[in-house]
């Protein structure tokens, strides 16, 4: 259900893939049955693909990483949750247009 560039993140690599990462992580928390996520997929993978070498982007299944989501209150989904340094830095919930994530990652990315 991934892109080339899209990840897929859950409870055992989150630590090392997400948290230790050295670049920003996009990580976009969605669901199998999900609606909305399904039609986001397509978007975070043109993200993935665009941003690829600058910014590192994963999608976590909550059914199946469900300490992950719960950690990060993951509560409506798609969540879209931008990591810096181990960090929460930015959240989008539910769906956005693609210029919306593009505009949360190039402000990030110029204030590196």
């Amino acid at each position: 259900m991934a892109g080339d560039n899209t990840l897929n993140f859950d409870d055992a690599n989150f630590e090392t893939e997400v948290l230790g990462a050295n670049e920003p992580v996009l990580v976009d928390f969605w669901a199998e049955w999900c609606g909305p996520c399904q039609m986001l997929g397509p978007t975070i993978d043109e993200i993935a693909n665009e941003y690829a070498g600058k910014v590192k982007v994963g999608k976590v299944d909550v059914e199946t990483a469900q300490q992950t989501a719960m950690r990060y209150n993951v509560q409506a989904i798609p969540t879209v949750i931008l990591f810096e340094n181990g960090e929460p830095v930015e959240r989008l919930s539910g769906m956005k247009p693609k210029k919306e994530y593009k505009a949360v990652l190039d402000a990030r990315i110029s204030a590196a």
